[in-house]
């Protein structure tokens, strides 16, 4: 039996970029632990479907772009116009259960996705500035499912601003621990840049939302550890990944406890 149709299936619709599952995971579970809803919950899982159906909508655009209608194109619509149902239905839910309004994050959010979706349909999408718009745009999430749930606007946007600081120098630092790990050079203005735009943006975050002052701390700690390992040799690709799962997750975790602790001690 030929393996290249499961081959074919899977190039059209699984993510390749394995730490895009961490990246688009955190926002929802962080809007989730802050303000828990059903809303929330539903609209956790459609930026989990979104992220899935990027890919085969991705090949649709690139192919459409390149003026071609070929059988992954075919195969990649359908699977997406599927994920696309899911997606509109788990919105549609959210719409009907949420506490309040919740789309003022998502409205803000998309240039910057728009941003990526223009250079993905290039063939552009590894450079730093799509990952980058891309990630913050995703980040956005994590206000959208505190809205939903009934939480303030000023928390919403402090927790989409502090996962937008993590990205800002997790993102950056990757790409330049790889570029290592293939022995190409690295930039240290723009790690540096990096850092100080996340450690910037994690202060905007506690202006917003003070109780958040425990994650922007964390936040700090990981462009810490970042640069400690940097002087390191670098790892496989997949403990990079495993690393900076671990990093966002617990960044997440500390802000969850931090919120919810100032608020018990009033």
């Amino acid at each position: 039996m030929s393996l290249r149709p499961q081959t074919e299936l899977r190039a059209v619709a699984v993510p390749r970029e394995h730490g895009g599952w961490g990246l688009t995971l955190e926002p929802g579970l962080l809007g989730l632990l802050l303000a828990p809803s059903v809303a929330g919950g539903c609209l956790a899982a459609a930026a989990m479907v979104a992220f899935v159906a990027r890919t085969p909508l991705k090949v649709v655009a690139v192919d459409l772009y390149r003026r071609r209608w070929i059988d992954r194109t075919r195969l990649a619509a359908a699977i997406g116009a599927v994920e696309l149902l899911v997606l509109a239905g788990l919105v549609g839910a959210a719409v009907g259960l949420s506490a309040k309004s919740f789309w003022v994050p998502a409205v803000l959010a998309a240039p910057l996705i728009m941003v990526e979706a223009w250079f993905e349909v290039r063939s552009r999408g590894r450079q730093l500035l799509p990952e980058l718009a891309g990630a913050a745009g995703v980040c956005a999430v994590a206000g959208i499912v505190v809205l939903a749930g009934g939480g303030a606007g000023r928390l919403a946007a402090g927790a989409s601003l502090l996962l937008t600081a993590r990205v800002a120098t997790s993102i950056p630092h990757v790409r330049a621990q790889i570029a290592r790990l293939h022995g190409r050079p690295t930039q240290a203005g723009i790690l540096a840049a990096a850092d100080a735009a996340a450690m910037t943006t994690a202060a905007g975050a506690v202006w917003l939302e003070p109780r958040l002052l425990m994650a922007a701390g964390t936040v700090g700690a990981v462009v810490g550890l970042q640069r400690a390992a940097a002087r390191r040799p670098v790892p496989r690709a997949a403990i990079l990944g495993i690393r900076q799962m671990v990093m966002g997750v617990v960044v997440v975790i500390v802000a969850a406890v931090g919120v919810h602790s100032a608020w018990s001690w009033g």
